[in-house]
């Protein structure tokens, strides 16, 4: 039932192009899809923090969030069972990171959750392919949000999500040198957590 209810709310929110973040207390969140490639979408969702502070000597930071599977999606796990403002039953979650940072989730690589290709040959088939989707969706929220822009990111992955945020990294780091990425990469802390 609690997937059923996941289900019908992307239903009704696909709708829309932005709308009010139940979560959130100054409600701003904006969610889309990016064509990465011909017939390549990609379905991100942003949450921005009700604490955000524009500071230029501290600059509030965004949280990209990169799921595990390969093929888990951000928005539905990362987002509603972990980190994200709400949880599965669409209450807030006291515990979300949102109240450091704002969240940015994905369904990545395409073919995960709302993320779709239109022709099943066209699935990534490694590491490289998915990371250069998402340094394109990366260009298409990032280049035109000039507010975005002065926030550090910081992609923050789990599980197989590791793999895609080096590759990311390294590729998103070369658009921003070459002037094709308007982004600032946080400092890079990696931490390994073993069961």
């Amino acid at each position: 039932m609690e997937k059923l209810s996941i289900l019908v709310l992307f239903s009704v929110l696909l709708l829309v192009p932005s709308a009010i973040a139940a979560g959130t207390k100054d409600g701003s969140e904006d969610w889309g899809y990016v064509q990465v490639r011909p017939k390549g979408h990609m379905f991100w969702w942003l949450y921005r923090s009700p604490n955000r502070v524009e500071d230029p000597s501290k600059p509030w930071p965004i949280i990209f969030w990169l799921q595990g599977g390969p093929g888990a999606s951000g928005v539905g796990i990362g987002n509603f069972e972990e980190v994200g403002p709400l949880d599965t039953n669409l209450r807030p979650r006291n515990s979300t990171w949102l109240h450091k940072a704002d969240l940015l989730f994905v369904d990545n690589p395409v073919g995960t959750g709302f993320s779709f290709v239109e022709d099943k040959a066209l699935f990534v088939k490694n590491d490289v392919e998915a990371a250069t989707d998402l340094t394109t969706l990366l260009k298409e929220i990032f280049n035109k949000n000039e507010s975005l822009q002065k926030s550090p990111l910081f992609i923050v992955a789990e599980s197989y999500g590791g793999k895609f945020a080096v590759t990311l990294g390294l590729l998103a780091l070369e658009a921003i040198e070459q002037g094709d990425l308007k982004l600032r990469l946080g400092d890079c802390y990696l931490t390994l957590i073993i069961d």
